[in-house]
C-alpha cells in the first residue's frame, strides 16, 4: 500500500465529517430560535468562593534523636604486604609499600579519613594521604609510595590514621629500611 496516497484521502474524509457535524449543530441551534449554547446550565461551574485558611499548615518533622549515635574508630596491623621490615635497597629507589590492616572499628572509613606521618622520615611521601575506604569489620590494603634517601643508613616513617575529627585511632604501622650502595 502507497502511504503518500492513503493519508491524504483519509484526512480529507475526516476534514468533511468534522465540517459536517458543525454545520449540522449550528442549523439545530438556528431551527429552535435560540442561540446556540456550548455548554448547558447544568454543567456550569458554581461560582462559590471557598475559604483558604489563614495560618500555614506545620510541616511533618521527623522527631529529634535523645542522643547522637556515635561509633568507635580502630585500625588493627596484619601484616606486610610488600618491602619487609630490613629490606636493604639501593639510594633513590621507589618504594611501594603495601600494608594489610582491618577496621576493627564499627565506624566506616570514608574519604574523610586520612593517613599521616607521625616519625622518623617522610622517605618523599606527602605526609597527609588518603585512608582507603573499607566498611566496619573488613581489611584493606594502605599503600604509599616513597623514595629511599641518597645516603646510605636504617631508615623509618612511622603513620597513623586520623578520623573525620582529626583524631589518631588504632595501631601506627611503618615501613624500615636499610639504604646500602
Amino acid at each position: 500500500m502507497d502511504m503518500r496516497r492513503f493519508f491524504p484521502s483519509h484526512i480529507s474524509i475526516c476534514l468533511c465529517f468534522v465540517s459536517i457535524g458543525c454545520v449540522v449543530l449550528f442549523l439545530s441551534a438556528c431551527k429552535s430560535g435560540n442561540s446556540p449554547t456550548l455548554f448547558p446550565s447544568s454543567i456550569l461551574l458554581s461560582t462559590q468562593t471557598l475559604e483558604l485558611p489563614t495560618t500555614a499548615p506545620t510541616p511533618l518533622l521527623p522527631p529529634e534523636p535523645t542522643s547522637t549515635p556515635t561509633c568507635s574508630d580502630n585500625l588493627v596491623f596484619i601484616s606486610d604486604v610488600t618491602i619487609p621490615d630490613g629490606t636493604v635497597v639501593a639510594p633513590g629507589s621507589i618504594l611501594d609499600k603495601q600494608w594489610l590492616v582491618q577496621n576493627s572499628g564499627d565506624c566506616n572509613w570514608d574519604t574523610h579519613y586520612r593517613l599521616r606521618f607521625i616519625s622518623g622520615d617522610a622517605l618523599g611521601a606527602a605526609t597527609e594521604q588518603a585512608l582507603y575506604p573499607a566498611r566496619a569489620g573488613t581489611q584493606a590494603t594502605l599503600r604509599i609510595l616513597f623514595t629511599a634517601p641518597q645516603e646510605t643508613g636504617a631508615y623509618i616513617s612511622e603513620w597513623q590514621a586520623f578520623n573525620t575529627n582529626g583524631i589518631s585511632f588504632g595501631e601506627s604501622f611503618f615501613i624500615k629500611i636499610e639504604v646500602q650502595q
